[in-house]
């Protein structure tokens, strides 16, 4: 029989390796196993255009020689039942003769939504969805792509590296380097994982950074983004230079939810913030950063920058409350990511 617990994992593992590949489309594993438990093929979905999971675990399959007829598809989100790019998944597998269909999810794109399973159904295939643990990883592998299509806006990470006592730099500016070289390039592994990099021309002006994924592989490079109301951006500054896009904006604090939702609706499934205290505080103030992603120095500073000029609270009760979900070690440093309450 097979496992399908072991199969979803598997698949979950696969839908990891199309992080920094498949944007704007969501990052999708499959799995096809043989009555008897036996892998037949397996596939991850491939650069937006290209094919989807279930198919490259069918071209798999083909390619060692299997019969899938009567087998099970395990895929981390419904098949799709639509014809964007490229044809419905649920036809190919409904062709090839898959029996039965286990996604970890329902995919929330509004033209999906349950269409796959029912059109999977209505072919004679037993399509089902699998326990809340395992959609709930799923979720998380795409939660950029299930933000963008309930929201209509990305999934906002604010990212920083702060010393002990809060400090994200020297009263002038200087911050290279308070985190270690392992969190430096962890850092980057979550960068890759954004449709677009934002940063304001504050840092651009200070750091002179790139912005870019230099320290992990990645197929792609996320739009980076700088926020450069009054047009000051140098023209031999570092974040211009390739690979990827850069694009200079200009919006002010009241214009971030407009700027949110045109991204989403140019296909940004995760924005990355790397901001100074000033725009980093705009994001917080207005309630649009979805998540902290933390870097904690050991180490004390003194006087200095803070992680976000905040406005100033009445009272200590109306502070904005944040659970931690992660605290990882990270070389000498401490990784945090903290969501909302």
């Amino acid at each position: 029989m097979p496992d399908i617990p072991a199969a979803l994992r598997r698949a979950l593992a696969l839908a990891e390796q199309a992080i920094g590949l498949t944007d704007p489309n969501p990052r999708v594993g499959c799995v096809i196993l043989a009555a008897d438990g036996r892998e037949l093929g397996v596939g991850h979905t491939q650069a937006a255009g290209q094919a989807h999971a279930e198919i490259m675990a069918l071209r798999d399959a083909a390619a060692r020689g299997h019969d899938v007829r009567g087998a099970t598809a395990v895929v981390t989100l419904e098949p799709c039942s639509h014809h964007g790019r490229t044809p419905p998944c649920c036809d190919a597998l409904i062709a090839a003769g898959i029996a039965r269909v286990v996604a970890a999810i329902e995919d929330p794109n509004p033209q999906v939504a349950g269409r796959g399973l029912t059109r999977l159904r209505a072919a004679g295939v037993a399509a089902e969805l699998a326990d809340a643990d395992v959609a709930d990883a799923a979720r998380e592998i795409n939660i950029g792509f299930f933000s963008r299509m309930q929201r209509g806006r990305p999934f906002v990470r604010l990212k920083s590296a702060i010393s002990l006592d809060g400090r994200t730099a020297l009263p002038d500016g200087r911050s290279q380097w308070i985190t270690g070289e392992a969190a430096r390039t962890d850092g980057h592994a979550w960068r890759r994982r954004a449709g677009a990099v934002l940063t304001g021309i504050g840092t651009v002006l200070a750091d002179d950074p790139r912005m870019d994924v230099r320290l992990v592989p990645t197929a792609k490079q996320p739009l980076r983004l700088v926020l450069d109301p009054q047009g000051r951006m140098p023209a031999a500054a570092r974040i211009l230079q390739p690979p990827g896009e850069v694009r200079s904006i200009g919006p002010g604090r009241a214009d971030l939810p407009v700027l949110l939702a045109e991204l989403g609706a140019q296909g940004i499934n995760e924005l990355h913030v790397e901001a100074g205290p000033t725009l980093s505080g705009a994001f917080l103030d207005v309630g649009l950063v979805d998540e902290l992603l933390i870097y904690q120095a050991p180490m004390l500073i003194g006087e200095g920058r803070p992680l976000a000029a905040l406005a100033p609270l009445a009272q200590l009760g109306d502070a904005r409350r944040w659970r931690v979900i992660e605290a990882t070690p990270i070389g000498q440093d401490l990784r945090l990511r903290l969501r909302p309450t």
